[in-house]
């Protein structure tokens, strides 16, 4: 039987639960618990936890880049060990997409390393449910951007459908 789960904004007192859940979801990058800590409390509204019995699963941050207002960027995605295979990911995305709060949003971008094939399967697995469109392209540069010490990062966009955009 599987547990209820409750999709809600995360606040501040949700930061260092999050941080939690980032380290154990090796080999996500770790952010200081400060800036889960300001993530939550300044970004709760493209944010969102998934709980289950009153322990966070699961985790998206994101936000809106001062300069494009139609568009969520998504920062980080964890999923807890234990809460995989569900389609928990998935479902997080879709309910953060549907608050009042994004309704200007018309794309979704992130960016994603070439060898992250649980990115690449979720981010490729929503735009294909949503009936979007997708595309990528390098965007920061294991040479130019990296000094040679992290993988180029490609740039994803899903632009919707506007007709198919609460359909998610």
């Amino acid at each position: 039987m599987t547990k209820q789960l409750e999709f809600r904004k995360p606040t501040a007192k949700d930061g260092s639960d999050i941080c939690d859940l980032i380290e154990a979801c090796k080999p996500l990058d770790e952010n200081s618990m400060y800036c889960n800590l300001i993530q939550c409390d300044h970004f709760a509204d493209t944010c969102i936890v998934a709980e289950q019995d009153g322990q966070i699963v699961g985790w998206i941050s994101g936000h809106i880049p001062p300069s494009q207002d139609d568009t969520l960027f998504v920062w980080q995605v964890a999923v807890h060990p234990d809460a995989r295979g569900i389609g928990l990911a998935g479902r997080m995305l879709a309910d953060l997409i549907e608050r009042d709060e994004l309704d200007d949003v018309k794309q979704i971008q992130t960016t994603i390393t070439g060898d992250n094939d649980a990115s690449w399967g979720l981010f490729k697995g929503f735009a294909k449910r949503i009936g979007a469109d997708v595309s990528d392209e390098p965007h920061f540069t294991r040479k130019d951007h990296f000094d040679g010490r992290h993988a180029t990062e490609h740039m994803v966009t899903i632009a919707f459908r506007e007709a198919l955009r609460k359909a998610a």
